[in-house]
């Protein structure tokens, strides 16, 4: 079939590169703008447009596809080259743009989602985060046929993946990743067969995935550190979580008062107690700190400007106070 494509991020680009590899001919991708990226904050073509580019596949960058918002000369020029496309069906993965009604009926088979979470469950920007944060046994992917709601569509294609007790986002972002792709191509083969089904999604048990703010990035030691272990694994690799050491009198640089910002990346539950914020155990490989119920053992940390190291590197350059609250 003719497949137009959208998305940006390397979830999307894993799902074209699957589409391009069952033989179907993709005429035309759609991907957000480049963005400034890296320490030089250069202009960076997004995972898809890379792989586009790399397939000889024309690409459309509008900032949006509304055709009476802020960019309507961009939407309309998007509009014009999906018409010239002759697309039977359009996959969006990650997009990040809003699709108009336009847009999802100009293909005949009109639009399929590769969403990241077993629908109903985590519709949203952030299924995977979500998922681990809520210390979810199982996820997985959902094939969607895209209506005007926020993930509300038909679901066409299931299939599960469970989530392991140290998966991190990052890690299980790439399994289903390629699981998605694998299931975008038998979704389009059954398409082209005419043996697709679609099935209403529930409306028991809808959870909605959140975009994940920064601000959640700063660990309360007062949670429960089941809570705070998940989203340490939820938060790899963005936006990572945090704490502070804070400073006394002459222990900053120079001589000064200051605190540190100190990312966490790996930790543990530990059967210890004390008050939220306590450091219970600081030498050799050990930092246990109290939390709200039971305690966390850090492992894996980061000081501002350094790499991951684990517990023992963090406490030979870096003095605790007897307290992270």
């Amino acid at each position: 079939m003719r497949v137009a494509f959208a998305g940006t991020p390397e979830f999307a680009a894993v799902a074209l590169d699957a589409i391009l590899a069952a033989g179907h001919t993709v005429p035309l991708v759609l991907t957000q703008p480049d963005r400034p990226a890296g320490r030089g904050m250069k202009l960076q073509a997004s995972p898809v447009k890379q792989l586009a580019q790399q397939r000889g596949i024309a690409v459309a960058q509008p900032h949006s596809l509304k055709l009476d918002g802020k960019h309507p000369d961009e939407a309309a020029a998007a509009r014009d080259a999906l018409l010239a496309a002759q697309p039977d069906v359009m996959v969006v993965a990650a997009y990040g743009l809003i699709l108009p009604q336009w847009t999802l009926s100009l293909p005949r088979l009109g639009c399929l989602n590769i969403h990241g979470s077993l629908l109903p469950r985590w519709r949203g920007a952030a299924p995977i985060h979500r998922a681990i944060e809520a210390g979810d046994a199982e996820t997985g992917i959902t094939i969607m046929q895209m209506d005007a709601g926020l993930d509300t569509g038909d679901m066409l294609l299931i299939a599960r993946e469970a989530i392991g007790a140290d998966d991190t986002t990052a890690a299980l972002h790439d399994r289903l990743a390629a699981l998605g792709g694998r299931c975008i191509a038998e979704a389009l083969a059954q398409a082209a067969a005419g043996t697709l089904q679609a099935t209403p999604q529930p409306p028991e048990g809808v959870t909605y995935a959140h975009k994940i703010e920064k601000a959640e990035a700063t660990i309360d030691w007062r949670l429960p550190a089941t809570d705070i272990e998940r989203r340490v694994r939820a938060f790899d690799p963005f936006p990572g979580t945090s704490f502070t050491v804070h400073s006394g009198p002459g222990e900053g640089q120079g001589g000064a008062k200051g605190d540190e910002v100190v990312k966490l990346w790996r930790a543990s539950v530990v059967a210890a107690s004390g008050r939220p914020g306590e450091v219970l155990q600081a030498g050799g490989d050990t930092l246990v700190v109290a939390c709200g119920a039971q305690a966390l053992a850090l492992h894996t940390l980061q000081r501002p400007g350094g790499k991951r190291v684990a517990a023992r590197e963090f406490l030979q350059s870096c003095t605790l106070p007897a307290s992270l609250a």
